[in-house]
């Protein structure tokens, strides 16, 4: 678990660090994300750790909180916190990091194995909880589209990711598609479905 968090803070510094480097007006624009521009990808990660805080609220206090009452809740929170002005957005996002890690440091020990329900419907120990915001930081740090790379991410951290997203997409029915694909014996890879 040392190493997920270690992960999890690095590319939270990536993610922080790319939307500090963006003039205002650079947050506008689109993505790869069908919808989305990348004041949507910086509203999405504020709205995240608040999200995985109520997680760590519920494994905590055994009260359940989910991380959003509804998937409309998440989709509004987005397109409300897309259009706030630039330098609020940054402080919320900086400030939810910081708020995030400061609740995973204060989970008392008895409590990570508490069990919560993710936004998929997944139940998992509040162990996952550091796991679940790493990919979410690094994978929408390099949506941003600022020139950060898989390759500028922990090779550690990748390997990890790789092995997650094949067992979901395995879960999902693409199993023998990806195995295909990557032992060599299919020449092009997958059309995949949406991942999380």
């Amino acid at each position: 678990m040392t190493e997920i968090r270690e992960w999890m803070d690095h590319c939270t510094g990536l993610f922080l660090d790319a939307v500090d480097g963006l003039a205002d007006d650079d947050l506008g624009a689109a993505t790869g994300l069908p919808g989305w521009s990348r004041r949507h990808v910086v509203a999405h990660v504020h709205h995240n750790a608040e999200a995985l805080r109520r997680l760590l609220h519920w494994a905590r206090t055994g009260e359940r909180t989910p991380m959003y009452a509804s998937p409309e809740q998440r989709n509004a929170e987005i397109e409300e916190g897309s259009a706030l002005p630039a330098g609020e957005l940054r402080a919320l996002v900086r400030g939810s990091a910081a708020a995030l890690a400061a609740d995973l440091d204060a989970l008392p020990e008895r409590a990570w194995t508490n069990e919560v329900v993710t936004a998929q419907g997944r139940t998992v120990p509040a162990t996952e909880i550091p796991w679940m915001r790493a990919r979410e930081v690094a994978v929408h740090a390099v949506d941003l589209g600022t020139g950060l790379g898989f390759d500028d991410l922990p090779p550690g951290f990748n390997a990890a990711l790789a092995v997650d997203v094949v067992r979901k997409r395995a879960a999902g029915g693409e199993g023998a598609a990806l195995a295909a694909w990557l032992t060599g014996r299919a020449g092009e890879a997958p059309v995949l479905g949406r991942w999380l």
